[in-house]
């Protein structure tokens, strides 16, 4: 039991006792003291006063008194106004160190037969291109959250909807039809992501220029160029064959879909991400139609003189929502409603998590309504993990334009970095130990860099500014974690017994204490959906505990019992540290 817990049960005793007043749990859960008032817990007493009939000062120092004299764990007290501020008796912290040393599985706990079942969607890539510097932030977030959600003891279910069908598919199959000569991943030497990739910016190319000649030839505007254009005729055309299963042109989607696939997984790989089933948009855009026209039997949905499908959500204080377009193509929404279906077929779900950015709220606000409306108990729960844009110094970047921050240029380049700063930091380290610090450091720099912000805002991601070892970044955890592990190497086994006899002074309480926060954050962060909060722990920690090293010796410590008292700190400060960081994705080296 935390001494938060036991502060907490002492406090409703007391209340219990002083005022006979069963008083609700979140009234008598304390607060860590600001610090500029002395103590280390603060309870609030102004929900008790209706009971003690008493002025708040005279309320906690009747409860005050009562803890002290029946805990243990309050060594002395003193009221400001209505707060009551708890001091910890020191030895306490000793014990709590004891028993977070003796949890294996401490912070994290794991999931039984009954645990609720959370599937959580996130990358959401498209065929046509490679991932990009947002897709970085989409999956490190999704990958963090399912970390966080699991070790809440929920089960979890990694998913990935792919993007392969549509008009910037065959953009790409068009481009290389016409200009790409045969080429292939194996004889160009490029991962086959990349590849499609330049196809689809080349197509926008041409297209751009065919549309200013159409301008310039014909005196048309803008938009009648564009709708004019024979390049976009064709790949219309390619559209319409492919959604008429024309067999040339799905073996060729499917070959450049291959290739496009093979890249994909490298980078997952490399950026230590992956997924428990994978659902295709060709495979679900048909369900959600049929499940529009199922509604549309039984008048959840309507249709328009055009023959078109829409959803009034009017009731529901929207506006009327397009399903199937007067030819019977589906849009973005069925193929989403058909994609929930097929999960819902193949898991128990008892939540849905959707990890897509911001602009698309109102998207995720119409899908569960309709898919409230269409039968699915989890529609209408189903949460959206709603993040913020990530730009770089230089500003946006644009697909088309072949101006996107490429995820796999990111990480070769935070890797180069990392690499540079070691080799000034480490010369005489052997080449093979530092390139695997080098990639360690490199990703670890760009995972908490991206995932220390809170995911609701728009980020400036600095490569520059996060491979430093200093301050609020990844390097820093992951020096201050070697280093912890460095001091243990040498110091040999631990004396529990000789640390527990030891009464920690106020610094070394301090990295215990923000040592037992642990599972209160993984708890926190799983219930608001926000691995910024264990990445901002990570830091916390990092700082407390480089803030003792530095004013305290360990191994050159002459007391034994002091000696092992701060090993023993040291050796669970770095397994907190390193599940913490695990729990973002970072890898932790042994040696820096």
């Amino acid at each position: 039991m935390s001494i938060e817990h036991t502060i907490q049960q002492g406090v409703a005793e007391a209340v219990k006792a002083l005022y006979g007043l069963d008083a609700a749990p979140q009234t008598t859960t304390p607060q860590a003291t600001r610090k500029d008032f002395e103590g280390d817990l603060t309870v609030v007493v102004f929900p008790f006063l209706k009971a003690s009939r008493k002025a708040p000062e005279a309320t906690a120092e009747e409860i005050g008194s009562w803890l002290k004299e029946n805990l243990d764990e309050v060594a002395a007290y003193n009221v400001v106004k209505g707060f009551l501020n708890l001091s910890i008796d020191p030895a306490v912290w000793t014990k709590r160190l004891l028993a977070i040393d003796a949890d294996e599985s401490f912070g994290i706990r794991k999931a039984t037969e009954e645990s609720p079942l959370v599937m959580v969607e996130y990358s959401s890539p498209n065929t046509n291109k490679p991932l990009h510097l947002g897709h970085v932030r989409n999956n490190l977030l999704g990958s963090s959250l399912c970390r966080i959600l699991d070790a809440n003891g929920l089960k979890v279910v990694k998913t990935n909807i792919v993007n392969d069908r549509g008009i910037h598919i065959c953009k790409s199959m068009l481009a290389w039809q016409k200009w790409g000569e045969g080429a292939t991943p194996e004889s160009t030497g490029k991962k086959g992501d990349h590849l499609i990739g330049d196809f689809y910016v080349a197509f926008d190319k041409h297209f751009r220029a065919e549309v200013k000649e159409l301008m310039e030839k014909e005196g048309l505007t803008k938009e009648e160029a564009e709708a004019k254009s024979p390049l976009m005729a064709e790949a219309r055309e390619m559209l319409r064959r492919w959604e008429a299963g024309d067999p040339e042109v799905r073996a060729l989607w499917k070959r450049m879909n291959d290739w496009v696939y093979a890249g994909f997984d490298e980078t997952y790989r490399r950026m230590g991400v992956g997924f428990d089933k994978i659902y295709y948009e060709s495979n679900t855009y048909l369900e959600g139609k049929d499940l529009v026209l199922k509604g549309l039997e039984e008048g959840k949905m309507y249709r328009k003189e055009d023959g078109s499908v829409w959803a009034d959500l009017t009731p529901e204080g929207l506006d009327h929502k397009l399903l199937l377009r007067s030819d019977g193509t589906s849009v973005y929404m069925t193929q989403d409603i058909g994609t929930a279906k097929l999960r819902y077929q193949d898991y128990p779900i008892d939540k849905m998590v959707y990890v897509v950015g911001n602009e698309q709220n109102y998207h995720f606000q119409v899908l569960s309504i309709l898919l409230d409306r269409l039968g699915f108990k989890w529609g209408k729960e189903l949460v959206h993990f709603s993040y913020g844009m990530v730009e770089l110094p230089e500003g946006k970047m644009k697909s088309r334009e072949g101006t996107v921050v490429d995820a796999d240029d990111l990480m070769d380049e935070m890797i180069a970095q990392a690499s540079e700063a070691a080799a000034e930091r480490f010369p005489d380290m052997e080449p093979e130990e530092a390139r695997e610090i080098a990639r360690m450091v490199g990703l670890g720099a760009l995972k908490y860099f991206l995932l220390k912000v809170d995911p609701k805002k728009n980020m400036m991601f600095n490569p520059k500014e996060s491979i430093d070892f200093n301050g609020n970044t990844g390097p820093f955890l992951q020096y201050t974690y070697a280093r912890i592990r460095s001091v243990m190497r040498k110091a040999g086994e631990i004396d529990r017994e000789a640390a527990g006899r030891a009464v920690p002074n106020a610094k070394e309480t301090a990295v215990i204490r923000k040592i037992a926060d642990f599972p209160q954050i993984v708890a926190e962060a799983g219930r608001s959906y926000s691995p910024a909060l264990v990445a901002n722990y990570c830091y916390d920690l990092a700082k407390e505990y480089n803030q003792f090293y530095h004013d305290y010796p360990i191994l050159r410590e002459e007391n034994p019992e002091v000696r092992n008292l701060r090993l023993l700190i040291s050796a669970t400060a770095a397994r907190t540290l390193r599940a913490a960081a695990g729990l973002l994705g970072m890898e932790m080296p042994e040696r820096m």
